[in-house]
């Protein structure tokens, strides 16, 4: 068995602690610790866009990385999840009752005769 101190990973993780911590794993501590950083994976991204650019004499890299989520949310996480949904519903309600009313205004249906909120006015304007 090779000597797991040499392991470039757990070599990394132990080279963030004390000394003290670094030299108190047992081996089997040390297989444990190896097998949880393995566990690790990202998994795969509907999105995952990588890449390097060169300015001057640095370079940059980037991560795009999009997909569904799929851990637990915290209570706040779910809190701001809901809040976001319930803004973009309500949002996504008003564009479609403004899209019906400016149909209904294109189509020279009126339902009060004699009132008009104006907007059909503006949007003609607009293109006019």
């Amino acid at each position: 068995m090779p000597n797991l101190k040499e392991d470039p990973a757990l070599r990394s993780l132990l080279n963030r602690m004390p000394e003290s911590i670094q030299h108190s794993f047992t081996d089997e501590q040390l297989v444990y610790l190896k097998i949880a950083i393995g566990a690790r994976q990202w998994g795969s991204h509907s999105v995952d866009c990588r890449g390097v650019v060169r300015l001057f004499k640095y370079r940059y890299y980037f991560v795009l990385l999009a997909g569904r989520n799929r851990r637990q949310l915290s209570a706040t996480e779910k809190k701001a999840s809901a809040i976001a949904q319930t803004t973009l519903v309500t949002l996504g309600f008003f564009i479609v009752l403004l899209f019906i009313y400016l149909l209904k205004s294109a189509l020279g249906i009126n339902l009060f005769e004699g009132f008009s909120l104006g907007i059909w006015s503006y949007v003609k304007g607009l293109f006019l």
